[in-house]
């Protein structure tokens, strides 16, 4: 006879970083979704890690370590840095948040 398991699911907070109670949650999130973004414009340029290395001023083992999440090193100056070596314009908005919460860090595009 096989009895139920009760699994307890928690709503996480849109920061898995806050979740898991990391110092610093905001900044890993945000560096995580700069990442994230330039691992999609590696992507759809089809570039391999070495002409990525080329065009970012890094190696191809940085290369591989950034996109594989090992990003604790960079700020998020030179991660925005590394987007405008892909040719991206980068734009700081500052407003006043739309509801009364804390204000966020956020990347849009």
């Amino acid at each position: 006879m096989k009895t139920a398991t009760t699994i307890k699911i928690e709503r996480g907070s849109g920061n898995v970083f806050a979740d898991l109670g990391r110092p610093d949650a905001e900044a890993h999130l945000l560096k995580a979704e700069l990442v994230t973004r330039i691992d999609k414009i590696l992507r759809q340029r089809g570039l391999k890690q070495v002409e990525a290395a080329k065009l970012l001023g890094l190696s191809q083992p940085d290369v591989s370590r950034l996109l594989r999440g090992s990003f604790r090193e960079y700020s998020v100056e030179r991660l925005l840095r590394l987007l405008t070596a892909l040719g991206r314009d980068v734009e700081i908005v500052i407003r006043k948040p739309r509801s009364h919460r804390p204000g966020r860090l956020s990347v849009a595009a």
